[in-house]
């Protein structure tokens, strides 16, 4: 199954109820420009060596349309891509970039409103020296993450699904985001309360 597209309409914080902590990058891998889109779709991996860019600036010319760039960068000292190189990615269709790391002239990038999530902002580009395979697993925000498994990120996270569970978690958040739907808030607010209430009384708590 590869129904990326299905992930869409899935938030990252229904996605992170269903899958766990574990899947879900440490809030440094934030959106640069406050409106980033909810983006979605497989992930393309990257490792970049220490003060080093040259594999994000080749993987923009390989990675297929839709694809998510998911960069373990080196540091936070050197910026991993820059206005030229987001542009690019956006005109060859790529979805966003996620990187553990930082870039250059956010300026740029936002005005041509190409997602990224990223550590923050230098102004030191890295050198282009050291090649690595692309497509290997990386870590990313403190989750592994292997070519193809979905990305969705926005402003409430990254969260990543491992490619073998695709079909299983977007069957269990779409069920989830159903019943959410058909649940009025004062029926929440009374099973909330209920369930508050219970675990209070269980831990001796007493008004």
């Amino acid at each position: 199954m590869n129904d990326f597209a299905g992930f869409n309409d899935i938030p990252p914080t229904t996605l992170a109820d269903v899958l766990g902590r574990e899947q879900v990058m440490d809030i440094g891998i934030r959106p640069l420009w406050p409106s980033a889109r909810r983006v979605a779709g497989p992930a393309f991996t990257v490792r970049c060596p220490p003060g080093d860019n040259l594999m994000l600036h080749a993987a923009i010319h390989r990675a297929e349309p839709g694809s998510v760039i998911v960069v373990e960068a080196g540091d936070v000292d050197h910026a991993v891509a820059g206005g030229n190189v987001c542009a690019v990615a956006q005109r060859r269709g790529i979805a966003a970039f996620v990187v553990d790391g930082v870039i250059r002239d956010l300026a740029e990038v936002r005005e041509m409103g190409f997602p990224v999530f990223a550590r923050g902002v230098i102004p030191f580009p890295g050198a282009k020296k050291a090649v690595v395979p692309l497509g290997g697993q990386v870590r990313c925000g403190g989750v592994v993450v292997n070519a193809g498994d979905v990305v969705v990120a926005d402003e409430e996270g990254v969260v990543v699904t491992p490619h073998d569970r695709q079909e299983q978690v977007l069957r269990a958040a779409r069920a989830k985001l159903a019943k959410e739907a058909d649940e009025s808030l004062d029926a929440w607010e009374a099973a909330h309360r209920s369930r508050i209430d219970a675990i209070l009384a269980e831990n001796g708590y007493q008004d």
